[in-house]
């Protein structure tokens, strides 16, 4: 028996709601800015917060404006009921191999975060906590889900890939489309009940499932006792990790403190005469302090494993923690995904909104497997896969 199946009752797009999910923004000005250009987007309702009529509310306080934006949204047509589907998802671009999915649901009680926990869904890293609460009230606010978790099948991906790309080349015209920021096209396709949707959800619950993007949100699903939660079931073949990079925004210590603590802890230091960007391989972070970069090489631990001599498990150890004595969920820090370049955070270093950018090579395949299948956690916030699922597009509505 597997563990995705159809959406009960799902509400479709039926154009101009979709949009990046709530965590993809180094900048909730970014938010606000998209929710005012488009009213309909998704991320007014994730967000209602930010939502230009809303600023100055905390979360909690803005979730009726959410309950009112989504109520709408539904009331306008800009969505449309479906009952017992699961949705064909194919994002494309111009150059690129397209890249495919299958929006469904998924049983909670399968999520596993350690060797000892049963469960076909493995979450991989840690997360934070308050934003885990703010998922719950929005889904009991709601009582509809917007944004999917996307899950990598490792079972039979291959499998899955090539039933994904021949169901969506048959299938026709989608039901909808959606071209997001970087210029990629999403395409849906509902498929209803049938020997066609039974062998797709087989496939795609036919082996363990990882969470690449979503763990705040399938976290959220756990303790907000949902027995299912949106997901996307993509492939290996469909996804690109990409860098995972930190801005901080007030040091506390001067740089040469900071370099001098560095050293102490063993880190070798070299500075950088070109423009900082991202390292091509792993084993040395990049550093951009106001008017300087350097490279630094962390030592690493003989005797622990793989995890613990991650780049991004050092950073959080030996840099953020132990130099500048910042836990991981201090305010200072921004976690800033692979869609913005290092120009941005060297920019917003030498233009005096941040104090110091982070720059860590991106997280292998194999380590992300290797990590996953000994169901251990990622460093917080270390793999931005992409291409990303986007929110709003397929809307799950809960059980009462």
């Amino acid at each position: 028996m597997t563990v995705v199946h159809p959406i009960a009752r799902a509400w479709i797009t039926t154009g101009g709601t979709g949009a990046q999910n709530y965590d993809e923004f180094a900048d909730d000005a970014e938010i606000t800015a998209i929710i005012g250009t488009n009213p309909h987007s998704a991320l007014g309702i994730e967000m209602p917060h930010r939502a230009p009529e809303s600023l100055g509310k905390s979360f909690l306080d803005a979730l009726p404006d959410a309950v009112a934006r989504l109520t709408e949204a539904k009331a306008d047509g800009s969505y449309t009921p479906a009952e017992q589907v699961v949705v064909l998802y194919r994002i494309s671009a111009p150059g690129d191999e397209p890249a495919y999915g299958l929006f469904a649901m998924v049983d909670t009680d399968q999520i596993s975060t350690s060797a000892d926990e049963p469960g076909l869904v493995i979450r991989n890293e840690d997360v934070f906590i308050a934003k885990v609460r703010e998922r719950v009230a929005l889904a009991e606010a709601l009582g509809h889900l917007l944004s999917p978790v996307l899950l990598l099948q490792t079972g039979r991906g291959d499998e899955l890939h090539a039933a994904l790309a021949a169901a969506t080349e048959a299938a026709g015209a989608p039901a909808a489309t959606d071209t997001d920021q970087a210029g990629r096209t999403h395409a849906i396709w509902l498929l209803g009940p049938g020997p066609e949707q039974g062998e797709l959800t087989a496939l795609a619950g036919g082996g363990e499932l990882v969470v690449a993007d979503g763990n705040h949100r399938s976290l959220a699903a756990q303790t907000g006792g949902l027995p299912r939660f949106l997901a996307v079931v993509t492939t290996p073949a469909s996804v690109a990790i990409q860098p995972y990079n930190r801005l901080v925004s007030e040091l506390t210590a001067t740089p040469d403190e900071l370099l001098d603590r560095l050293r102490a802890a063993g880190a070798e230091i070299t500075p950088i005469d070109n423009p900082v960007e991202v390292p091509a391989t792993g084993g040395t972070v990049h550093l951009r302090l106001p008017g300087r970069g350097y490279a630094v090489r962390f030592p690493h631990e003989q005797d622990a494993g793989r995890l613990e001599n991650l780049d991004h498990a050092l950073v959080e150890r030996l840099l953020l923690r132990q130099a500048l004595g910042l836990d991981p969920g201090d305010k200072r820090i921004t976690y800033v995904g692979g869609d913005y370049p290092a120009s941005w955070l060297t920019g917003e270093v030498d233009a005096g909104r941040a104090e110091l950018a982070i720059l860590i090579a991106p997280v292998t395949v194999d380590d992300f497997v290797a990590v996953n299948l000994a169901r251990e956690k990622m460093p917080r916030k270390s793999t931005w896969f992409t291409p990303k699922a986007r929110g709003g597009l397929v809307v799950a509505e809960l059980p009462r």
